[in-house]
């Protein structure tokens, strides 16, 4: 079985191999023509299928857009419209998006066929649809009033061209981009290699689409407008405890893609308990001996990387921007600094007037954990520790999880990787093995360990 050491490993040896090379040997001028538009007179080849050709990726909480094949051309067709979306239990929004999901709705093809894309617009305004970082034909970027006409409101445009590179990509909406893309019209595009190389084939692959919205509590539409304090930050459309895991047996091999289309901030992606090598960017594969590891990777807004590793430390480990305010849900938000503050008996005061209220926030965000409707409440007062939200509003803690509730949301999801499945469903929490579980320290085991606690 192939460890994360000697995973990790080979791609520093063959660095060192190709520096050796480059001090002895003769530097090379020849421009590489992928950075120039890629190969024009590819020929087109046949459509790749699923099981013969590529191993389909898996979109957590979102899924693949359906194809069919005519006449030697793969055809797709993308719907955008409004759907009411659930961004996590709790907490819906009318969104914008593509074939009834926001955000996860992937496109797979693989490289060298040609593909058809038609694009129904049901908006009620106009629409483009943006390849980002393909190589096309000009007229097929999909730029509103630029390189086409924008898609009216009821019509059908269709995009053609056939497909020179492969990697991870993206797509979205290039008509009153602030608007459109911060109602949550983007998604992945996925190219296959026609015939990958040894190491690009894995046992899981996982795509993941970061954005961000702002939707403020008792309201039901983001508001595209905002442009700095972003209360929903999402993965696939999804904050959590939302998501799906991303779910691995002990020794795959795991690609995870990663694509950032958020409006404003970058996100840097941590997972716990790994290393991994990143091993593409912008849909460029890196060769082995450019590729380096991580235990976070940095996306500023518009790229993709992709990360790779070896699934072979057994938990359930934690995956989220690390970015302390994006693992957060809106409760997390335009609060005042409570931290510290004593209130006596203010709640008491305060509810003669306010039967809602309660002041929180005073020893940190994590107790924020309670949801219902404020209307609810009525005369039966606030007990200690809960607290009624505004209707359509998320708390901080929204699920329990293996030994108390998660005091996480947002960017935020779990690499849950097992010894032994029968199938990649969701295996639930994780059994640890006796022993292996921080907790309370004996009063025996700090004598042992001279280990002094004074009272203060």
């Amino acid at each position: 079985m192939t460890t994360r050491r000697k995973f990790l490993a080979s791609g520093a040896a063959l660095a060192t191999g190709a520096a050796a090379m480059a001090a002895g040997g003769k530097a090379s001028a020849q421009w590489d023509e992928s950075y120039s538009g890629g190969p024009v007179d590819r020929p087109t080849l046949p459509p790749g299928l699923p099981g013969r050709d590529y191993k389909p990726v898996v979109t957590p909480s979102g899924g693949s857009l359906e194809w069919k094949i005519v006449d030697g051309v793969k055809v797709f067709h993308l719907v955008a419209e409004e759907i009411d979306h659930e961004f996590t239990p709790g907490l819906n929004a009318l969104c914008w998006g593509y074939s009834g999901r926001v955000n996860g709705t992937t496109i797979e093809a693989v490289e060298g066929e040609r593909v058809r894309i038609y694009v129904t617009n049901k908006l009620p305004a106009p629409t483009t649809v943006h390849w980002h970082g393909l190589y096309l034909p000009n007229g097929m970027d999909g730029v509103s009033g630029l390189t086409q006409k924008p898609i009216p409101p009821g019509e059908t445009f269709k995009y053609e061209w056939t497909l020179r590179q492969h990697g991870t990509f993206m797509y979205h909406s290039h008509h009153d981009t602030m608007t459109q893309e911060g109602m949550g019209l983007i998604g992945m595009f996925i190219i296959h290699p026609r015939d990958p190389d040894p190491d690009q084939i894995v046992d899981r692959d996982f795509v993941l689409i970061l954005a961000e919205y702002r939707v403020d509590p008792d309201t039901r539409r983001p508001n595209p407008l905002e442009n700095s304090d972003y209360n929903v930050l999402t993965m696939n459309g999804k904050c959590f405890p939302g998501l799906d895991s991303l779910v691995a047996k002990t020794g795959d091999k795991v690609r995870i893609r990663i694509g950032n289309l958020s409006q404003m901030n970058h996100h840097p992606i941590h997972l716990h308990g790994y290393r991994f090598r990143v091993t593409a960017t912008d849909g460029e594969r890196l060769p082995l001996s450019a590729q380096w590891p991580e235990t976070t990777v940095l996306l500023a807004v518009g790229q993709t990387r992709e990360i790779e590793l070896i699934a072979d430390a057994p938990g359930d480990w934690a995956m989220h921007c690390h970015m302390t305010h994006h693992t957060m849900n809106q409760m997390g938000h335009n609060l005042p600094n409570m931290v510290g503050v004593e209130p006596g008996d203010l709640d008491r005061k305060v509810q003669q007037f306010l039967p809602g209220y309660m002041t929180m926030g005073q020893t940190g965000m994590g107790g924020m954990d309670m949801s219902g409707d404020i209307s609810d409440v009525g005369d039966r007062g606030m007990d200690h520790g809960e607290m009624a939200l505004p209707k359509n509003t998320i708390a901080m803690r929204k699920i329990e999880g293996a030994f108390a509730p998660l005091s996480a949301g947002g960017m935020f999801t779990v690499f849950k990787v097992r010894d032994r499945l029968s199938s990649y469903d969701d295996p639930g929490w994780y059994r640890h093995p006796p022993g292996t579980v921080a907790d309370k320290a004996s009063a025996a085991e700090l004598r042992r360990d001279k280990i002094n606690i004074s009272q203060t």
